[in-house]
């Protein structure tokens, strides 16, 4: 059983980074720490927004049904899964906090909870209303990935599962926003991407690939729930999860959405903290995973100080009283609703999907810019289907 000790969830800070993110990922350092700093900037402007229309009646109102959603979310995992041991009911614990993280963090209600604990303070946990754009898609970014909740396929997705729900918030509003198509992608538990075969990330099935990857809308509260698993860490990047929003996208029949249709509204990565990432590493196959583990301190993407204006890390509860019950995992993000970042420098394109399978985009160099042309018969064609997976743990290094 995974002791207590271990659900005590630690936050990040400090810039302290290399200069390569994904591997064949390579920013130019000062370039990396202006953008930082414009992260933050626009994270605090967009928490003084939301600061104006955060106590409103419909705002109140949509933190009810967020609680209500919740439990009944977390009720209906553990009847599916059979778990009948009290769920783990615990957030970040302040006291706890390293040093440089004791930064007045996440205060709100208790912070040890017990099966005794109201759902009314668990789940109205949001780590953080804002999650401003983190810079980079990274260079593994594949267009053409379908639309479904389960992002897990039969081969190369072992792991701890996790239920994940995302609720995205207008920052001018207090709204949610709906109808927002939401890309998800992250590595398999050795580490391993999807959808590319380059140096420093060989698939198993290449660009055909499509395990952990995936699209789902959100609904009338802004919400959109993916069932996948905690991610594997690879050399120098901390643990994390990749999300890409897309506002006004033109969705096929067949379930794919329209290349350069839209706008790109956010780019976020989520972090995960470093205790619950070491309970993760403890069990198999994560054990398997050979690459170096980065910190979230180390990383050159993450936080310089997690606070109420700027929090990458989700809530989370075990649904049962260890890893093998699963996870739900919660996070409320703030978007700016016009912005549009699809010629930002950082988007990248790697790879495309479509009928005749995976293909690498030519126009990008794997290291961010550009997300370049799409090929021909990519817009709307239907996907391989295969459902293979493509990452075996002897690809992982």
């Amino acid at each position: 059983m995974v002791q207590l000790s271990k659900f005590i969830a630690v936050a990040a800070a400090c810039l302290a980074a290399p200069a390569v993110a994904h591997p064949g990922e390579k920013h130019d350092p000062h370039v990396v720490k202006r953008e930082l700093h414009a992260r933050d900037y626009a994270a605090a402007a967009a928490k003084r927004s939301l600061a104006g229309c955060e106590n409103s009646l419909h705002a109140r109102e949509l933190a009810k049904r967020n609680v209500a959603r919740r439990s009944q979310k977390v009720q209906n995992l553990r009847k599916k899964r059979g778990v009948t041991a009290h769920p783990q009911k615990w957030r970040r614990d302040l006291a706890a906090l390293e040093k440089w993280e004791a930064i007045n963090h996440n205060q709100t209600g208790i912070l040890n909870y017990s099966p005794a604990t109201p759902e009314s303070v668990v789940f109205a946990a949001n780590t953080s209303c804002i999650l401003t754009p983190t810079v980079t898609d990274g260079p593994y970014y594949v267009w053409g990935e379908v639309i479904r909740q389960n992002v897990k396929e039969d081969l190369y997705s072992d792991g701890v599962d996790i239920s994940l729900e995302v609720q995205y918030i207008d920052i001018n509003t207090c709204r949610p926003v709906p109808g927002a198509l939401v890309d998800i992608w992250q590595a398999n538990a050795t580490g391993v991407y999807s959808g590319i075969s380059e140096s420093g990330n060989y698939a198993a099935d290449g660009w055909d690939s499509t395990y952990l990857r995936g699209i789902q809308q959100t609904d009338t509260d802004g919400v959109v729930n993916f069932e996948t698993i905690f991610p594997g860490h690879y050399d120098d990047r901390a643990t994390h999860t990749h999300l890409l929003t897309h506002l006004n996208a033109t969705v096929f029949p067949n379930k794919t959405l329209e290349v350069g249709s839209g706008s790109v509204a956010h780019i976020g990565q989520l972090f995960w903290n470093e205790v619950l990432r070491s309970a993760v590493e403890d069990t198999y196959p994560y054990s398997t995973n050979t690459q170096s583990v980065t910190s979230n301190a180390d990383d050159m993407w993450s936080v310089k100080q997690a606070d109420s204006a700027y929090d990458p890390f989700p809530e989370y509860i075990y649904l049962g009283e260890d890893l093998d019950d699963g996870l739900f995992a919660w996070i409320q993000i703030g978007i700016n609703a016009t912005a549009d970042y699809t010629d930002n420098s950082y988007y990248s394109i790697a790879a495309y999907h479509d009928a005749n399978g995976g293909h690498e985009n030519s126009d990008s160099t794997l290291s961010g810019g550009s997300g370049g042309s799409a090929p021909s018969g990519t817009n709307g064609t239907a996907p391989s289907g295969s459902a293979s997976g493509s990452a075996s743990p002897s690809a992982s290094v």
